[in-house]
């Protein structure tokens, strides 16, 4: 059960194109939002879908799949874990942000 701690998967399409930062330490990062969908009806019967957009993070071999193979629009499978963070923007406000660091990357659709 120990594999099972942490883990996330999603299947969605990509809401921008990836951002590819090559750092200093040679070390590739991409990031890039995907968007969820999920549709139910409300008590009306009008079907509603309720987007999720969530910002998803990957290194090194997964980066370089996304640089070359992932399109805005692209629809795809990521597997990771959910990491959490916060920093300070340029107003000195600190900001928490949520992401999904990508280690398994399914290319779906056409």
């Amino acid at each position: 059960m120990s594999t099972l701690r942490n883990t996330v998967q999603l299947i969605g399409h990509v809401g921008n194109e990836p951002e590819i930062v090559n750092l200093e330490s040679g070390k590739k990062l991409a990031k890039f939002s995907v968007a969820t969908n999920e549709s139910y009806k409300n008590a009306k019967g009008e079907k509603i879908t309720d987007t999720q957009w969530h910002n998803i993070v990957a290194w090194g071999k997964t980066a370089d799949l996304i640089e070359n193979y992932v399109p805005k629009g692209k629809e795809v499978g990521i597997e990771g874990k959910l990491t959490s963070r916060s920093y300070e923007d340029k107003d000195g406000v600190k900001r928490y942000i949520t992401e999904i660091v990508c280690h398994e990357l399914l290319l779906l659709g056409k």
